[in-house]
């Protein structure tokens, strides 16, 4: 499916996402692995990050076109064809989250080759972290995945432990400077408090 736009002088540009593309929320997207074809919708969305979800190097073109429009670029190598080691899938799912939930990194594309398993495990993992409901969460996951369903992923996102996550959200601190500019603190910086002078 592509949408025809009316470009410069009279040209139509065909905007073709990439399949499986959706929008998770504001700023985050979904979709399998984008091609040549695909870069004139991606332009659309403003991108400010991709999450890649594979092993495999990234591709030169798709390389120039992330240079080329200033997208950050964040891989975390997931097998998909084997099931990765359970400690190496929670470590890039927990690392994946962390770039996901900070607003700093959005728009956001998420993908890896389909758009299904891992990137499914993903966002699966983010809607636990929302308080879905695991009901709610499969069904999104069985959209995607379709007659493809891991049970091996449903059970990851079942069990993913969103304690830790929620200590991470809770040491980012929105900190307001001025004028309505928002800007994300970590535990970690240092935070300058206000003196109070007497005079």
């Amino acid at each position: 499916m592509g949408y025809i736009v009316e470009g410069e002088e009279g040209n139509d540009v065909v905007l073709e996402p990439p399949p499986n593309f959706s929008m998770v929320e504001e700023g985050i997207y979904r979709s399998s692995f984008p091609q040549r074809c695909n870069f004139a919708f991606l332009e659309t969305l403003n991108l400010r990050s991709v999450i890649y979800l594979c092993p495999e190097p990234y591709p030169e073109e798709n390389l120039e076109f992330l240079r080329a429009h200033n997208i950050k670029l964040f891989q975390f190598g997931i097998e998909g064809k084997t099931e990765p080691s359970l400690a190496i899938l929670k470590d890039a799912i927990r690392g994946a989250l962390k770039i996901l939930i900070d607003v700093r990194n959005h728009p956001v594309l998420i993908h890896c080759k389909r758009g299904k398993h891992r990137t499914g495990s993903l966002v699966g993992c983010l809607r636990k972290l929302q308080n879905w409901c695991l009901s709610s969460v499969f069904e999104e996951y069985q959209r995607f995945a379709g007659m493809k369903s891991r049970t091996a992923d449903l059970r990851f996102i079942e069990t993913f432990d969103i304690i830790c996550l929620r200590q991470c959200l809770h040491s980012i601190i929105y900190q307001y400077h001025g004028s309505k500019k928002r800007r994300l603190l970590y535990r970690e910086e240092s935070v300058q408090k206000p003196q109070i002078t007497s005079s």
